[in-house]
């Protein structure tokens, strides 16, 4: 096809058969809406005319432009139509028992078409190339995964990865200090497995929501994919990209506790071979905390080039600044959460504070070669953070005082990471092979520095007056005999391979091996002491899966992923854990995908994850350490994402985890219940379109008791908290909603760090968002 004024957009599809005359079933018609860029492009509608019949099915492309069409085998007449595009028809022919694969270009329409602020492709995300480096439909990967839409995040008025893991089986949301991201993922808490786009970013601070299509959470061990760690499962943001749709775009957010905040997402073709896009945020707001704030901002640019018709360049840059007050939430008392008000603060305010600067940029370079792949991508980041807060102790017995103490920290970190995957298709007879074969390289640069706060010059903690618990006082900050001052360099090369088997319509197998070299240096800047460790790991996983009919897929698996001994920070290495071995994470999992009409997504798995090599304490020798203690966690998960009508929308799911001390280690006894891990959790997000331009939602979280810390001492009680909100489409490029968040003011606790860190939940709150396009 030719092109009109250079713009040209491409729509890739990819034709496989999955249902045969056994069972009876029709025939899979999948493919993606692309532009030019390779960004996708959501809501377009997609209509397949039978020929010589009066039936047609259509859909929607997806949030990353996929889309799933269930046909008979024979010719078809497929539409694709979308705003602001050129409509787009041809003859197509699905045959039986074959795959086809083929572009088609779509051409843009001369004059821009009004794109409408209600438009959206539902909460559904089909498919997704994070789990195994290659675009895969959802269904067929062996292996639990939740993705939260831009959609959902927008309609629900996410802020924080916290707000998204409510929704997300299986996870819960880590204090954290009240300074970072933190998660405990099927029962292993963890700071660090957070990466951007597939790379890693595990510098602990608070992330932003600005500038992203998505947010997945893959759980289970992913070392195979990610590497070291991600002992439970990783959190991947996906970021916006440039892309040939023209969008111009201000959000404007206000509401309860001096809530304020601004966004934009600005995006534009910059002629035939070249888009350029830019998201920007400001916030400033108060808390329902007496004395807490917060004030950030981001800009994220973002530019795409096409070299030419089968090479993509895209380049990414972000700059990020977030300052806050340092809160460590309340006390306990008598093995429950103090009963003071929640908006009680402990320590010093004017003292208290945390900061992070963060710069990530990278460049991705992608180059189609007939069924070959090839695909790079350099990151780096450059991270300064640091905190000073006060950390409220035990309560006395009589309830007239508390101990508070202080601390500072501060970490500076240069990561640069480089992958390289090269993936092909092809087929031996009758069986189909995706096969990756990829390299990564990485090098992380950090230092930390830590000081302990001394109140009267050599007290390392005071009593405030648990009624008033707000003080003045200014300790003295100084470094005492075990506060950190370290340099460490951290290098890493690994290299992998997996394959990606279709033996028929029915079976698919997956079989990947990874190899990491894990070196890491570490200097003790206080005495000249220099250490090094290196772990060669090997990390396999396996899958199998089984489609009875081609909506539906059984699947089971196994991976393992390992952990040094320095820990997720690598913060430190002492003469005693360089001589340990990594800690080994194995998951078993079995579940069912089922794709229930055009739509919606209904998932379940069960698993078994066991954690051992973890240090313990020698009975004979109280000197020693053995690493014999172990840990297991087993579950049941059941999510569900998508349409169930055209007018109804939903997103959530349920849990079941038991997390437990299987062997003591040197922080618990045989038996003990893993912190923060609640043995049930329920979330269900609706979003229903009432009238053309008037829609509800409604939202409901329920968790279960779970405890504070791994002594099981303190309990953090159940609670359910409901959501709620009202859209208003005000016109085609303009929408109003209000969101009420705990919505009948029910007191509860959230999380916590310690037993005497608890974190209470957000009273009632307001929020009115204005969404403009022009």
């Amino acid at each position: 096809m030719s092109s009109l004024s250079g713009r040209i957009f491409r729509l890739s599809f990819c034709f496989s058969s999955i249902a045969g005359t056994v069972f009876g079933e029709a025939e899979a018609l999948r493919g993606r809406v692309l532009d030019a860029a390779g960004a996708a492009i959501p809501g377009a509608q997609v209509r397949a005319a039978s020929e010589g019949r009066t039936t047609s099915s259509t859909v929607q492309s997806g949030p990353d432009g996929v889309f799933h069409l269930a046909l008979d085998p024979g010719k078809y007449t497929l539409r694709i139509v979308k705003d602001g595009f050129a409509e787009w028809s041809q003859t197509v022919a699905m045959p039986r028992g074959e795959s086809t694969e083929f572009d088609i270009e779509l051409q843009i329409s001369p004059a821009r078409a009004t794109v409408t602020v209600t438009e959206s492709a539902g909460y559904l995300t089909s498919s997704s190339s994070s789990a195994t480096k290659t675009l895969t439909p959802l269904r067929d990967i062996p292996q639990s995964i939740t993705v939260v839409s831009q959609e959902q995040m927008r309609d629900q008025m996410m802020m924080s990865l916290g707000d998204v893991v409510r929704y997300v089986p299986g996870i819960t949301a880590h204090q954290g200090e009240n300074n970072r991201d933190q998660v405990v993922i099927r029962g292993n808490n963890s700071s660090a497995d957070f990466f951007v786009n597939g790379v890693r970013d595990d510098v602990q601070y608070y992330r932003d929501l600005y500038n992203l299509d998505r947010v997945e959470a893959l759980k289970g061990p992913n070392a195979m994919i990610f590497g070291r760690g991600g002992a439970g499962g990783v959190i991947n943001r996906v970021t916006k990209e440039a892309g040939f749709t023209p969008l111009r775009e201000i959000s404007l957010q206000g509401g309860s506790f001096g809530n304020k905040r601004i966004a934009t997402d600005l995006d534009r073709p910059l002629g035939s071979k070249a888009a350029f896009r830019m998201n920007a945020m400001y916030e400033n707001s108060d808390g329902f905390r007496r004395h807490v704030n917060l004030e950030r901002y981001g800009i994220s640019p973002t530019l795409a080039i096409i070299a030419d018709e089968r090479t993509k360049i895209a380049l990414n840059y972000e700059h990020f600044r977030d300052y806050r007050t340092s809160d460590r939430g309340i006390p306990s008392f008598q093995g429950r959460p103090a009963d003071t008000s929640v908006s009680t603060f402990f320590g010093n305010p004017n003292d208290s504070h945390v900061r992070a600067a963060v710069n990530l940029g990278g460049a991705a370079v992608e180059r189609q070669a007939g069924r070959l792949n090839l695909r790079n991508r350099t990151h780096f980041g450059a991270y300064d953070r640091g905190y000073q807060n006060f950390v409220p102790g035990a309560v006395t017995p009589d309830k007239a005082l508390v101990a508070i103490s202080a601390y500072n920290n501060a970490t500076n970190r240069l990561n640069i990471f480089n992958q390289t995957d090269l993936s092909y298709v092809g087929s031996a007879g009758r069986i189909r092979h995706t096969l990756l074969i990829g390299a990564e390289a990485g090098r992380q640069i950090t230092d930390n520095f830590r000081s302990t706060g001394y109140f009267a010059n050599n007290a390392t903690s005071i009593l405030a007056p648990y009624g008033n618990p707000v003080i003045g006082v200014s300790p003295a900050f100084r470094q005492s005999a075990t506060d950190a001052d370290n340099h460490l360099k951290t290098n890493v090369g690994a290299a992998y391979v997996q394959d990606q088997v279709e033996l028929s319509r029915h079976v698919q197998l997956i079989a990947g091996l990874r190899f990491d070299h894990f070196d890491l240096q570490y200097r003790n800047n206080r005495n000249g002491d220099t250490l090094r460790r290196i772990d060669n790991l090997v990390s396999p996983r396996a899958g199998v899966v089984f489609k009875p009919v081609g909506a539906v897929s059984l699947y089971g698996s196994y991976s393992v992923s390992y952990l040094p001994s320095s820990g997720d920070q690598f913060s430190s290495l002492t003469t005693i854990t360089q001589q340990v071995k990594p800690e080994k994470f194995g998951n078993y999992e079995a579940g069912i995908k089922w794709d229930l009409g055009r739509s919606l997504s209904i998932t379940a798995a069960i698993y078994r994850l066991n954690r051992t090599n973890t240090r313990s304490t020698d009975p004979n020798d109280p000197t020693r350490i053995v690493q014999t203690g172990s840990q297991r966690t087993n579950g049941f998960e059941a999510g569900a994402s998508g349409s169930v009508t055209r007018k109804w929308k939903i997103a959530g799911g349920y849990a079941h985890q038991d997390a437990f001390v299987t062997s003591a280690t040197a922080a618990a006894r045989a038996g003990a219940q893993v912190a923060l891990v609640p043995h049930s959790t329920f979330s269900l997000w609706n979003n229903y379109q009432i009238f053309r331009r008037i829609g509800a939602g409604l939202g409901v979280l329920n968790r279960s008791d779970m405890f504070a810390a791994i002594d099981n001492t303190v309990i953090l009680p159940r609670y359910t908290r409901a959501d709620a909100a009202v859209f208003f489409s005000l016109t085609e490029r303009t929408r109003l909603q209000v969101n009420v968040e705990n919505v009948f003011d029910r007191k509860y606790y959230l999380n916590a760090d310690s037993n005497t860190n608890i974190s209470p939940g957000f009273p009632r709150a307001f929020r009115a968002g204005l969404i403009v396009r022009f």
